[in-house]
């Protein structure tokens, strides 16, 4: 039997590092562990380094958010308190609890009568009862700060390094003498510094707020990590530095409005985001398809050809590109919105309820759960402007 799970073990893993997947043809394993300048070849071990990296990159980000990012909220007036408590009220907590966080009219019609409240009191409590949970806006602002503060560092250090790389200039030279390219230090620690980035925020997701798109972020920064690891170990890290570079430039644009909008800094707040609407869509479908699929799909094939990898980054980096088309239109929306209101608009995500009708406002106010049923809701669109090769 153990011989048995032994060579199963051993066909998979053969399967796994698979040369004729992973390599062009006539390259092995074994002609990347040959010397090289720098650090070497890529190798699969490499991404290993990247777990106690990731785990000192949360532990860094929990100090920043504690001794910097929350004097710098408090500091502009940003409060340290959670959305207004709901009135308690045992029946209907126990209809909350137990039955529904959101009533429909007949349940909303019975408990008028039984409580002697009229229908909007009692959806304002239920209102605020559901924000009761939800972070405050103090909670927000340090995760987006600590992000601004990465992005726009990671963005910095990019591209300082690709301004002296070679193929910044000439994009061609990503696929001369591939694979056997060597691994530069300054390469090696952009690469696993932004690995460990994401794979610390596939560690902080189940800290941090709670969004709608929970699920769908989760499965993002799997995919994310995976297509990292994937060009790292197959040593197309050139062309992925053009990439992570060209989708980080977005990144930091996208929090500072965010950071904006927690601060009621409204119209800083849209103009940032409309600057990071034209940056989003410049790159993403101006110089991602025009410079980098052009080079990953036509002159890649021209002088190394293809084969099974190539095909499957290759899938993965078009179907992204059909993603960007989808995100641009959204953000276009908002953005125009923006334009057209004065305001950006709300974030279908928010993970704070608000009433955008007067009256909720004015019966809430003079109700016994008086108080803001509001917490920063107005978010600007969320992840939309995250980097790596593949997004929400």
């Amino acid at each position: 039997m153990a011989t048995a799970a032994a060579g199963a073990l051993s066909l998979l893993w053969g399967w796994l590092w698979s040369e004729r997947f992973w390599l062009p043809q006539n390259v092995s394993w074994a002609d990347l562990e040959g010397p090289a300048d720098g650090y070497g070849y890529p190798r699969g071990q490499h991404v290993l380094s990247v777990f106690p990296l990731a785990a000192g990159i949360f532990f860094v980000r929990l100090l920043f958010e504690r001794f910097i990012a929350k004097p710098c909220a408090l500091h502009i007036g940003i409060e340290d308190s959670g959305p207004y408590q709901a009135q308690p009220n045992a029946i209907l907590e126990k209809v909350f609890i137990s039955i529904t966080k959101y009533p429909d009219k007949k349940r909303l019609e019975g408990l008028s009568k039984q409580l002697d409240w009229n229908v909007r009191k009692i959806q304002c409590w239920f209102r605020h009862r559901r924000n009761q949970d939800k972070p405050p806006t103090l909670t927000k602002f340090c995760e987006s700060m600590w992000r601004f503060t990465f992005y726009l560092f990671i963005f910095c250090y990019g591209i300082r390094f690709l301004w002296s790389s070679p193929w910044f200039w000439d994009i061609r030279q990503c696929w001369y003498n591939y694979p056997f390219q060597p691994l530069s230090s300054g390469l090696y620690y952009y690469y696993i510094m932004e690995l460990a980035f994401y794979w610390s925020l596939m560690f902080s997701q189940f800290t941090d707020i709670k969004r709608k798109d929970f699920l769908i972020m989760f499965v993002h920064h799997l995919v994310t990590i995976g297509l990292i690891s994937f060009s790292y170990i197959n040593n197309m890290v050139r062309v992925g530095t053009l990439i992570m570079c060209l989708h980080d430039v977005s990144d930091f644009l996208l929090e500072a409005a965010k950071l904006a909008n927690y601060a009621k800094y409204q119209r800083l707040c849209d103009t940032l985001f409309v600057i990071f609407s034209v940056v989003f869509m410049v790159t993403r479908l101006g110089i991602y398809p025009f410079w980098i699929l052009n080079t990953t799909l036509f002159e890649s094939w021209e002088i190394i050809g293809p084969y099974t990898s190539w095909w499957l980054l290759n899938s993965l980096l078009v179907i992204l590109q059909v993603l960007h088309v989808i995100w641009s239109y959204l953000i276009a929306r908002i953005a125009l919105k923006a334009l057209i209101r004065g305001k950006v608009s709300k974030d279908d995500r928010s993970d704070v309820e608000s009433s955008s009708e007067e009256d909720d406002v004015t019966t809430c106010t003079k109700s016994p759960c008086d108080g803001s049923s509001s917490n920063g809701a107005n978010q600007v669109n969320g992840h939309m402007g995250s980097s790596y090769w593949a997004e929400e």
